[in-house]
């Protein structure tokens, strides 16, 4: 214990940087999540949402440019195993902008592309680095959806249409932390 009274690390540790593992509290804040319409890209049904930080405001050329993405990634998704479903996040953020791709596939998988690019420049979007994964607030619409294709489609009853209408209905929209 320190002399506060809180724990002390382990020192074994040694991957644990305390001041890196709490610096983004400083300017940790919540997101605005809002869905943009359910469509047609490249042969699937797709739902994107717009992430956005405070002061940033997903635009129509943000959109457009995010389906371009969206549909040159598709277009090939059944060599991935794709099942048809797919959700695409359009996330201005505080420190760029990023466009993700994520598809079900066979086996109760997933498929996810990630784009980004400088603050405000959606041409300038290109593959993510290798490993680059979504952020927190990303992860909580991902999580919405995850739920939302099991509650729909593989736990729900009843025919196929009415179960899809079902998932493009159920959106996450407000704020995520």
């Amino acid at each position: 214990m320190t002399d506060r009274g809180e724990p002390q690390l382990d020192p074994s540790l040694t991957a644990v940087d305390p001041e890196a593992l709490l610096a983004p509290a400083e300017g940790y804040h919540a997101r605005a999540v809002r869905p943009l319409g359910g469509r047609e890209v490249s042969g699937h049904l797709v739902k994107p949402y717009a992430i956005e930080a405070p002061g940033r405001r997903v635009t129509d050329v943000d959109l457009q440019t995010a389906l371009r993405v969206a549909a040159g990634h598709l277009a090939s998704a059944s060599l991935r195993g794709s099942l048809g479903l797919a959700v695409l996040l359009v996330h201005v953020g505080g420190d760029g902008d990023y466009v993700l791709v994520h598809t079900w596939i066979e086996g109760y998988m997933s498929d996810l592309a990630v784009f980004a690019g400088p603050t405000g420049e959606a041409a300038r979007l290109r593959p993510g680095r290798s490993g680059l994964a979504p952020c927190v607030g990303e992860a909580a619409v991902l999580a919405h959806e995850r739920d939302a294709v099991i509650r729909h489609l593989w736990d729900g009853r009843g025919p196929l249409d009415a179960r899809l209408a079902a998932w493009r209905g159920d959106v996450l929209e407000g704020e995520v932390r």
